[in-house]
């Protein structure tokens, strides 16, 4: 029998009943919000859940009014001829500087049948780390896709998303040179250094560093890219063989991840976000800044350039081992990056650079094939050989080359622009431009040894006969210097980029096609067909190079086992720093680290990795 005590302590316990089972429902309920919003998509414009008016207005009034309404200046293209705003944008659409100071805009306008260039629905254009911070914060408090646009220069799409919220540093772009950096919470001996902002494309680097400087820093080859976003991928520029990749020379960088959290990465700060920040593909977090090594300059830089025209198949085949058999023996070495180009009218062309050696020991290195081509009545040279050489210092001064080399730079034409930003011309064909198909692979260096050199010249060969490619000497890093090798080892760059002696692209494009843009029809069958040509090529260097990997940042879009293609044997350690610091995937990109958690476009969680 029950007590009289219990049971006046029961009965003045029933009032009580309903409240907790209210909290108990309240707190199942919590959970499945909890597990629902772990597993929930990203909204649009329209959807329920789409920020209202009041709260855009407020995520401006925290980044100081620099919130932006984006819309593309070809969508003015359909109003009278008079739009001043479409005929601005047409007028520049072959200046990279340009199309870069516009958010609404990427340097790619699209891939055939994979993605077209479409303005985020609004822009953060920040000026601070204080901002990007806002905008991350907003961006995960109402599920909304996240997009981070640096140089713009993405061919996989990932600079732009309609009905995303995007980070626009363009205005972050400051660059200090440092005579003794130490990065923090380290015990190292000081060394010389440069930070740089997320903002500044490689120009601004060049010519802060090397121009006015006097040092050198390993960046891109094109002066257009954003220095962030090509850290992020690994990053070859043309003496990486001497050098290193970017990533690999990378000291700090503060990032802000996910949560909103500013982090300062390095060797002894979140080490394993640093090491993923070196070529993880730039999916951990938005960079602010970086820091990277310098070096001493050396007295030098150069170039060997042209064109060779062989009468038959068969010279061409003999041409090509010529050629495979010379790079090995004489170019092989820290001193020589860039490409050959081997076409399917049987020609071969050179655009090669050279550090550390005068324009005397330059000539002196390429005579025996040069005496070699001219003493066969097979070849001809279609393009006239020049080697060429400058003070090292030179190398990005806008200003000497408008002196004394103009043909091979074009300038940012816009009255009031810096007089550093200039680019190359062989780059000027990019600007703007709709891939119809892209690829690489790793080419290892065992196929350069006497044994394996004939499989190889015939694997060039036949992929020739379908279209034509290039060897990119110095996104391989074989045959480079002891250093730059064994920095590289401590990057997520896929590992076979080690025992790589080139990178092989293969790829073709339309003339720019952004959406509403007047008379922009790509050729869409056109496209396929040369994309199935591609396909073509590219099996034939494959055959040879079976599992070669790809540059993330030069790679086919439709990549099926992307993970092992762009990372190999280290996606499984990126994917752990990605759950890590961005559990919910608020970065996503495509092919990303992660992104098999998401559709195609990024707005619908498959699952929960």
């Amino acid at each position: 029998m029950m007590k009289r005590r219990e049971l006046l302590k029961a009965m003045a316990a029933l009032p009580l009943l309903p409240l907790l089972l209210r909290g108990a429902m309240a707190s199942a309920r919590d959970a499945a919000t909890v597990m629902a919003t772990k597993f929930r998509s990203r909204v649009r414009p329209g959807d329920p859940g789409w920020p209202l008016p009041a709260k855009w207005k407020q995520l401006k009034r925290d980044v100081g009014g620099r919130l932006l309404k984006l819309e593309s200046p070809f969508a003015r293209c359909s109003a009278p001829p008079s739009d001043s705003v479409c005929a601005e944008a047409l007028k520049h659409l072959d200046n990279p500087f340009a199309l870069g100071d516009n958010p609404a805009l990427t340097q790619t306008s699209g891939w055939a049948d994979a993605w077209t260039s479409q303005p985020s629905a609004y822009a953060v254009a920040a000026e601070n780390t204080a901002d990007v911070v806002a905008a991350t914060h907003f961006a995960r408090q109402h599920h909304l896709r996240l997009v981070v646009k640096g140089g713009g220069h993405s061919y996989q799409g990932t600079s732009d998303a309609p009905d995303s919220l995007l980070i626009w540093p363009r205005h972050m772009n400051k660059v200090t040179l440092h005579d003794a950096f130490v990065a923090r919470g380290c015990a190292e001996a000081p060394q010389p250094a440069v930070t740089i902002e997320a903002g500044a494309m490689w120009s601004d680097a060049y010519d802060a560093v090397t121009t006015k400087g006097g040092r050198y820093v390993q960046g891109g080859g094109c002066t257009t890219v954003g220095v962030a976003g090509l850290v992020q991928s690994g990053g070859f520029g043309s003496f990486s063989k001497h050098w290193g990749t970017a990533a690999a020379n990378l000291l700090e960088a503060e990032i802000v991840t996910a949560d909103g959290e500013v982090r300062i990465a390095n060797a002894c700060t979140h080490p394993d976000l640093f090491w993923g920040i070196k070529g993880g593909g730039g999916s951990l977090g938005t960079v602010t800044r970086l820091t990277l090594r310098t070096f001493e300059l050396p007295t030098m830089f150069g170039g060997v350039s042209g064109a060779i025209k062989a009468a038959s198949d068969d010279a061409f085949r003999a041409l090509i081992a010529k050629a495979m058999e010379f790079y090995r023996r004489a170019l092989f070495n820290p001193h020589w990056g860039e490409q050959m180009s081997f076409r399917s009218n049987n020609t071969l062309n050179l655009s090669m650079v050279f550090q550390g050696l005068t324009q005397q020991q330059a000539e002196q290195v390429w005579a025996p094939f040069f005496d070699w081509v001219r003493a066969s009545s097979d070849y001809r040279f279609a393009k006239p050989v020049q080697v060429l050489a400058l003070p090292a210092r030179h190398m990005w001064d806008a200003e000497f080359f408008r002196a004394h080399a103009p043909q091979f730079v074009v300038a940012d034409d816009r009255q009031g622009a810096p007089a550093h930003h200039v680019l190359w011309a062989g780059d000027q064909d990019q600007v703007g431009w709709f891939i119809h198909g892209y690829q690489s692979a790793w080419l290892p260096a065992s196929l350069l040894q006497p044994g394996q050199q004939s499989k190889l010249v015939g694997a060039l060969f036949a992929a020739s006969r379908h279209w034509g490619f290039s060897l990119h000497f110095n996104k391989g890093l074989a045959g480079g210097s002891a250093d730059a090798i064994e920095r590289a080892r401590d990057t997520a760059t896929h590992p076979q980029v080690l025992d790589a002696f080139a990178l092989a692209i293969c790829a073709s494009s339309g003339d720019p096609a952004f959406p509403g843009m007047p008379n922009a029809h790509p050729e869409l069958a056109k496209a396929r067909r040369e994309a199935a040509t591609i396909d073509k090529a590219m099996d034939a260097l494959r055959a040879v190079a079976p599992g070669a990997g790809s540059y993330v940042s030069e790679s086919d879009y439709f990549l099926r086992d992307w993970q092992q293609g762009f990372w190999g044997s280290h996606y499984a350690k990126l994917a752990a720093v990605k759950r890590k610091y961005d559990p919910d995937g608020l970065f996503f990109v495509h092919h990303g680290v992660g992104s098999e958690a998401w559709s195609k476009d990024g707005f619908t969680r498959l699952h929960h990795r």
